[in-house]
């Protein structure tokens, strides 16, 4: 009974394995998604927060300033990072790691910790200590793996190169790939001997563990390879997009079992597969996470986008909501509610002071802010960009450089949150 009560607990209510389902709650993009041991799913997302999913109710791990990228199980919760440079446990939310740039992947092996950031380094963690810095990539870090025994690092860069460390000493073993372009994912198979890559350009390939020569190439024309994630009897091999396809390669036969365009638009970016091997999660653009049967994957169409202007044709589209979907909807909201969102709602934002809104919580720089939002300070916002016009704010590093574009998205502001409604 006891069994059957955790089963009940940790599946989403009214599905069984091998169904489609969905999880939802977020208030931007899934950055990345991943199942403990026992089956538990967790979501990390540009809303800045993890979800933690007991059926299809969340709870919401709050902590982070910024995106979070990357979320991983640990013997005793879980550990996440993001674009506020840090590094936090979970339960307890403590920061246990910083860096000098955004976090993009975590590895964790027996409660050590690496993590590869795009300053360059990659960060040797233990009991939330520093051990050491690794350095030798000549760009950011984005992917890191550990192996089983806790002695050896695999790391991918932007540099184009996949590099080996020893962990006992921290020395730069072998420089085992150098790609023509940036590689971004890395799964490690060590008891088949192989270590499968992503890259920038598209190219999906399987290396030789030891020598990194090819054993399979799955390039096709689809760039960039954004996720990587595999079966948990290592059968599969899922593979995800920027053109929005999830690949399925059986890792027995070196053939592609499955291939299906997941997203109506836009990037797949977190794949995971469920504990029984039977379904694969995925996320991207919208802020829902997505589980697919793998049997019947290509039967249950593709994300259907909750934010409407991600579903629409921009061709379709006034130039101001273009605008809008494009630099601001990921992060606001123009309902009522911030929503969970990455940024607070813009509705009623004309003649409100900056950081006003009282259901999100601001960095320092806006508290006590004398800037009233209108037509001149929104122009300026876009005319400068967010970290000129308001250093040290949380708002990504974006201008809209023509000066009708600007003055089309504040005419399409205006009249969308008077109402909260984009039409």
């Amino acid at each position: 009974m006891r069994a059957l009560m955790v089963c009940l607990i940790l599946w989403p209510w009214g599905a069984q394995a091998g169904e489609f389902f969905t999880l939802k709650g977020h208030g931007g993009p899934i950055m990345d998604i991943a199942v403990a041991p026992h089956g538990q799913i967790a979501t990390a997302s540009f809303d800045n927060s993890v979800g933690l999913w007991s059926g299809k109710t969340p709870q919401w791990l709050d902590g982070h300033e910024a995106a979070v990228n990357v979320v991983i199980p640990t013997s005793t919760g879980w550990i996440s990072a993001g674009d506020d440079f840090s590094i936090r446990s979970w339960p307890s939310g403590d920061v246990i790691g910083q860096h000098k740039g955004k976090v993009v992947e975590l590895a964790e092996q027996d409660g050590l910790v690496a993590s590869a950031s795009w300053d360059g380094s990659i960060g040797i963690w233990q009991d939330g200590q520093l051990r050491y810095m690794l350095a030798g990539h000549e760009a950011g870090v984005n992917a890191v793996q550990i192996s089983a025994d806790g002695k050896t690092l695999y790391s991918a860069s932007t540099d184009g190169t996949i590099r080996v460390w020893d962990l006992e000493t921290g020395q730069e073993r072998q420089q085992l790939v150098r790609h023509g372009f940036g590689i971004n994912e890395l799964v490690l198979n060590e008891t088949m001997g192989w270590l499968a890559y992503g890259a920038v350009d598209g190219a999906t390939r399987i290396i030789d563990l030891n020598t990194g020569a090819d054993i399979a190439d799955f390039t096709l024309n689809r760039r960039p390879i954004l996720a990587l994630a595999l079966s948990p009897d290592q059968n599969l091999l899922a593979v995800g997009d920027g053109e929005g396809y999830i690949m399925i390669v059986d890792t027995g036969t070196w053939k592609i079992a499955r291939d299906f365009r997941a997203t109506l638009r836009g990037p797949v970016w977190a794949l995971a597969f469920s504990r029984d091997g039977e379904n694969i999660h995925a996320g991207g653009l919208e802020d829902a996470m997505y589980s697919w049967p793998i049997n019947t994957l290509t039967e249950h169409g593709t994300m259907a986008d909750t934010q409407q202007s991600f579903l629409k044709d921009p061709d379709e589209m006034e130039n101001g909501e273009r605008q809008f979907a494009r630099k601001c909807s990921i992060c606001h909201s123009l309902d009522p509610g911030s929503n969970r969102k990455a940024g607070p709602t813009l509705h009623g934002v004309f003649g409100r002071r900056a950081g006003a809104v009282s259901d999100y919580s601001y960095s320092e720089t806006l508290d006590g802010s004398d800037i009233i939002w209108d037509d001149e300070t929104i122009n300026a916002l876009f005319d400068l960009g967010p970290d000129h016009y308001i250093p040290g704010t949380k708002m990504p590093m974006q201008r809209i450089t023509r000066p009708e574009d600007r003055a089309d998205l504040i005419a399409f502001l205006r009249r969308a949150t008077q109402t909260g409604d984009a039409e």
